[in-house]
């Protein structure tokens, strides 16, 4: 039972890293359009 614990454990961390990677992603892509429109100003 205790192993069963410490895999969800594990499953969780997994997802929470997927989480974090597309919220990166999304950040990323609103950063790159920010940086467009100043470029356009310019």
């Amino acid at each position: 039972k205790k192993k069963e614990k410490e895999r969800k454990k594990k499953e969780r961390r997994k997802e929470r890293k997927k989480e974090r990677k597309k919220e990166r992603k999304k950040e990323r892509k609103k950063e790159r359009k920010k940086e467009r429109k100043k470029e356009e100003r310019k």
